[in-house]
């Protein structure tokens, strides 16, 4: 089946009115030029690689959209995955986390979430896999998430630590006032739970319970991440656990020296879209103006993919092609993925289709070649009967 008359973002160049022939859900051949007789014409909008999510903090809403309202966990991942489809996503990690405060993050909860993906993964309209967050003070998860990386439902770990005081919440008042206001409790009570959780840090069965995960993890071939590393000493101290993705550093001297020693560097695609974290910390925008971010992944909205990618085109080397690759080829092979993430003979035909205009859109999502999202534009029954 060809793509024709396509603006192919390739890997180093961006190709006018190029062409491109699928087979068997793969790559097979690429041209500079339009062909005839084409099963889908997409007059000169760009054709980009599928966006590899690697780090998607979605799932928990769609589970739970309100307080006190919980929906079916199958039909949540059914939900999300139409969303991310329509986001153009194509393979997407979801990020869950155990909890011993969170009915949401439960450890019965998030492990039937954990099993359920995997055990819809067949039937879903992209690829689904699970990144599982190891929170390192909860060393009462330590036992269910070895149980999942022995039965080899886990492809991605990261390493958390949300000890107030550092890391993301390095600003205690500002923590403790955040808290007050998401419970609606008085500051007093949020500095009591904030007090307990700095606590926990002093366990001594935290190093011990850590090097486990991360041996397990390094046994199942995993990638290793790290959360919000703050410093040097923090981003050193991950490198030589074995970590190879520093997700979300909060200060820049964490980004230089993750880039320094060769880790992957991720943040979120919001953040790039609207300049700032959420949080106060390091700006993706900053960090790719000085060269320091490698890969962006959905975090809380996979929407943010498109746009953050045309922010980060105007102020990278290597333009369009490079932020693309932030979202797709890096993203790929951070994750110990080869076979997609690239405009490229023998990839997977995982594409997605946008057009330009005042408010950038997806207009069509294809999985190794096969139609998951369509808006209509471009004729998508034509193409399905090619």
């Amino acid at each position: 089946m060809w793509f024709s008359n396509f603006t192919l973002v390739l890997p180093d160049q961006v190709v006018s009115r190029g062409s491109v022939r699928v087979e068997d859900g793969v790559i097979a051949e690429i041209r500079p030029e339009p062909v005839a007789g084409a099963a889908i014409d997409g007059g000169w909008r760009l054709l980009m690689p599928g966006f590899v999510d690697l780090h998607g903090d979605m799932i928990e809403r769609e589970i739970a959209p309100r307080r006190n309202a919980t929906m079916p966990i199958d039909f949540g991942i059914h939900e999300l995955d139409k969303k991310l489809a329509a986001a153009g996503v194509t393979t997407a990690f979801a990020a869950v986390s155990f909890a011993t405060d969170s009915v949401i993050r439960s450890l019965e909860t998030t492990s039937a979430v954990i099993e359920g993906i995997n055990r819809l993964r067949d039937d879903l309209l992209i690829d689904h896999r699970v990144h599982a967050r190891y929170e390192i003070t909860n060393v009462g998860a330590a036992a269910a998430l070895e149980r999942l990386l022995n039965a080899d439902q886990i492809d991605m770990v990261s390493l958390t630590d949300h000890t107030p005081g550092q890391g993301q919440y390095n600003n205690l008042q500002s923590y403790i006032l955040s808290i007050s206001e998401r419970r609606a409790i008085s500051e007093e009570m949020a500095a009591e739970i904030v007090a307990k959780r700095i606590a926990m840090r002093s366990n001594a069965d935290i190093e011990a319970k850590l090097k486990e995960i991360v041996a397990l993890s390094l046994k199942h071939k995993l990638s290793l991440a790290s959360h919000d590393d703050d410093s040097v000493e923090k981003v050193a101290e991950m490198h030589n656990l074995g970590v190879t993705i520093s997700e979300f550093p909060v200060t820049a001297p964490a980004a230089e020296e993750a880039r320094r020693r060769g880790l992957w560097t991720l943040m979120g695609a919001p953040n790039a879209l609207r300049g700032q974290s959420m949080s106060g910390n390091l700006s993706a925008l900053d960090a790719a103006r000085a060269g320091l971010l490698s890969v962006i992944a959905a975090d809380y909205h996979p929407a943010a993919f498109v746009p953050g990618i045309f922010k980060l085109a105007d102020m990278v080397d290597g333009g369009l092609p490079a932020a693309v690759a932030m979202a797709t080829g890096n993203a790929a092979r951070s994750a110990g993925l080869s076979d997609r993430g690239e405009i490229a003979i023998g990839q997977r035909a995982d594409l997605v289709v946008v057009e330009r205009g005042e408010i950038n859109r997806i207009r069509a999502t294809f999985r190794a070649g096969r139609f998951v999202y369509s808006d209509g534009t471009l004729h998508p029954l034509r193409a399905l009967a090619a």
